[in-house]
């Protein structure tokens, strides 16, 4: 399986096609280049950010289980990607770069070490796959964009150095009035004390809020939205590409996870009609922490020019992602996408509302099981590889 899997394995870094020049703009997680004159701030930018890629040789998942993601991994790698970029903003923010051979932030050695692939790891691939078992998914079985994104949201709810809330919007709708009650968990959304029970119910997780109004000063924790989506039935439909664009160009952008069935990738941005992105299909050995936490580095910064790949080669199936450490970038983040949904000549992928509409149910309320009698019939509806329709246990 390793030989017939491995894509970068054998190749030099020289082989990899270097970025181009060109006079479009190059568009990265919200930032803006020119690749004419920063090429090398682009190269830096690419290069701090987290590189998950497939591993071998780390302690059996659950025990017993595989050494190794090689083959099966590459969704749960790419949801590593985009919640460590999450996570980067949120202790290191979006400037922060990577120097190699330097010694790091402590914070950054504690980010890094939640992703280690060690069965203790917060956001390991052991804690994602067997995570995964609860949504359906035996380990060593590929996962879609959705079911990736409901397990990084059940873990999150255990990391509480970070104390953000992963909320996943389902149904290509963003409640407003939803999310405010999980990031202000203690207050209802009128501004009024809650009970606490109650805000404890929202997101599973209401230790450390007096903690987060002395840090943060304003009641609001950390959040990271995760959109599943379907863009088209077999093929992204053209109509969604300018609006896919405009979302790398705004600055609470995590990218997406997507790529081509069965074999996934971290889109981080675009360039003329080219996204880039970094690839998870490369196997390397894993890595074990020093005594003091401190972490060989090298393998987790992809140091060669990003891949880049058509827009129109991209899989209907993706999740998208945004970071909103405060309410007011949440409230930023708003009033841009009501901004894309009025321009013409594209679609918009999803729909801002500030409160649930009636038709809409919500799963937390119903608790379906992955065996409910409509899963299958859901699932099927779809292309047989979308995991993104299956109905979760949430």
């Amino acid at each position: 399986m390793d030989a017939a899997t491995l894509t970068y394995d054998t190749l030099r870094f020289g082989e990899f096609e270097d970025f181009p020049e060109t006079s479009d703009p190059v568009w990265i997680l919200g930032k803006e280049f020119n690749a004419l004159t920063e090429r090398d701030d682009i190269l830096s930018d690419v290069t701090s950010r987290l590189w998950f890629t497939y591993r071998k040789n780390f302690q059996p998942i659950g025990g017993t289980g595989p050494t190794s993601d090689t083959g099966w991994g590459c969704m749960l790698r790419c949801g590593q990607m985009i919640l460590g970029q999450a996570l980067v903003c949120r202790h290191l923010g979006r400037d922060w770069r990577w120097d190699k051979g330097q010694r790091q932030r402590d914070a950054y050695v504690s980010l890094l070490n939640a992703f280690i692939d060690k069965k203790d790891s917060c956001y390991s691939i052991h804690q994602i796959a067997q995570m995964g078992v609860g949504e359906g998914k035996s380990i060593g079985q590929w996962y879609g964009p959705n079911t990736v994104a409901q397990v990084l949201k059940k873990l999150a709810m255990f990391d509480r150095w970070s104390r953000q809330v992963v909320h996943v919007a389902m149904d290509n709708t963003v409640v407003i009035e939803d999310i405010k009650r999980l990031c202000m968990p203690w207050l209802d959304y009128g501004g009024a004390c809650a009970d606490p029970g109650g805000a404890s119910a929202l997101n599973g997780c209401m230790e450390g809020a007096g903690a987060m109004v002395e840090e943060e000063g304003p009641l609001w924790r950390p959040l990271v939205l995760l959109i599943p989506l379907r863009l088209g039935l077999t093929d992204i439909n053209e109509a969604y590409i300018e609006t896919l664009k405009q979302c790398f160009m705004l600055p609470q952008s995590l990218g997406v996870i997507g790529g081509k069935p069965n074999s996934a990738h971290y889109f981080i941005g675009y360039v003329g009609e080219e996204l880039i992105y970094l690839d998870p299909h490369t196997t390397q050995p894993s890595v074990e922490p020093s005594d003091d936490g401190q972490v060989h580095d090298d393998t987790y910064h992809c140091q060669h020019p990003p891949c880049r790949m058509h827009i129109c080669e991209l899989d209907p199936s993706i999740a998208a992602g945004f970071f909103c450490k405060t309410e007011d970038e949440f409230d930023d983040w708003c009033m841009r996408i009501r901004r894309l949904s009025c321009n013409r000549g594209s679609l918009p992928m999803f729909e801002l509302v500030e409160s649930q509409p009636s038709h809409m149910v919500s799963v937390d309320v119903l608790n379906l099981t992955p065996d409910f009698p409509d899963s299958d019939r859901l699932e099927r509806f779809f292309d047989s590889e979308d995991e993104e329709f299956e109905i979760l246990s949430l």
